[in-house]
């Protein structure tokens, strides 16, 4: 019996995805969620299809997002202008209220999207359970207003919630010792919680397709990547932009224990599948030895 092509193409995919899945079960790995693929509502939903899957096969996905273009949108409506030093958001005390209100209004509309694929999601701040404490952050000495630097993270709420089978989707607000709001930095927040949770990944949606050797040439995307290569690549002063800090982020994560960080572009239609369960990703995955071990391994064709 001839059996048609594309449906042997859909079963090798399946099998090449298996070693991945048996490796990652039950393991936790935490997902940055922003730029585009949080403002095209395709892109949203294919997302979010992505992690629920990854929940389904066995993973233990937490999602943070942050929602810098939609808090930029309604500073703006009401009648603000909103302000940047250094890519850090001047947050006063409206902007900071705004932000709170836009963030919980953006974290319910994916609890909502997680639900309607028939998983439990819950919503939390960083407030909840006390999860993220942190200090007031200055941007070169300058005052930036309730912009918070996380010093302590308190993961108990998230254990709480996978241990009953939910999936956390949490947004980046925290508060200090004197229990005044801030607004945190997603990047930072989803470090810190990679951190704290001892998560086997931690995957950026960005709007770049990795970590380039050179920004300007697109056929220089470094694919993988060691953790000491990546060290020696933010030393090297060759990155720019937003990639420097993320890139530092990464390691300081992987220094505290994550097994390996992927930086993918969320502008991709189902990046998270591609990126975490085929032999060749399609962003840059920066690697611990184990992790390294185990991807020459499958290359090589050992299981």
């Amino acid at each position: 019996m001839q059996l048609d092509h594309s449906i042997m193409e859909k079963a090798e995919v399946l099998i090449e995805a298996l070693p991945y899945i048996q490796r990652f079960n039950r393991k936790i790995i935490v997902v940055k969620y922003g730029g585009s693929a949080m403002v095209d509502e395709e892109l949203k939903k294919q997302v979010i299809q992505d992690v629920v899957l990854l929940k389904l096969v066995g993973f233990k996905p937490i999602i943070v997002h942050g929602g810098g273009k939609e808090i930029s949108k309604w500073v703006e409506k009401s009648g603000m202008e909103p302000r940047f030093v250094n890519g850090l958001r001047v947050t006063d005390e409206p902007t900071m209220e705004i932000a709170e209100m836009v963030l919980n209004r953006v974290n319910k509309s994916l609890v909502q999207m997680v639900n309607e694929l028939g998983v439990k999601a819950v919503g939390i701040s960083g407030k909840d359970g006390m999860m993220l404490k942190c200090q007031k952050r200055y941007s070169n000495g300058e005052d930036i207003g309730y912009v918070g630097d996380i010093t302590e993270v308190d993961p108990q709420i998230i254990y709480d919630l996978l241990e009953k089978d939910f999936l956390p989707i949490i947004c980046p607000v925290g508060f200090d010792e004197d229990f005044e709001t801030y607004n945190i930095n997603a990047d930072d927040a989803a470090c810190a919680i990679a951190t704290a949770m001892e998560a086997e990944k931690l995957a950026f949606l960005t709007d770049v397709e990795g970590v380039y050797k050179d920004f300007q040439n697109k056929e220089s995307l470094i694919s993988e990547m060691s953790m000491a290569e990546a060290q020696e690549f933010v030393e090297s002063g060759m990155l720019g932009g937003g990639m420097l800090p993320k890139l530092q982020n990464c390691i300081d994560a992987m220094k505290q224990g994550v097994s390996r960080v992927h930086i993918m572009d969320g502008r991709i239609p189902h990046c998270l599948l591609l990126e975490i369960f085929t032999n060749r990703g399609i962003g840059t995955a920066i690697m611990s030895a184990g992790e390294e071990r185990f991807y020459h391994a499958k290359q090589a064709g050992i299981h």
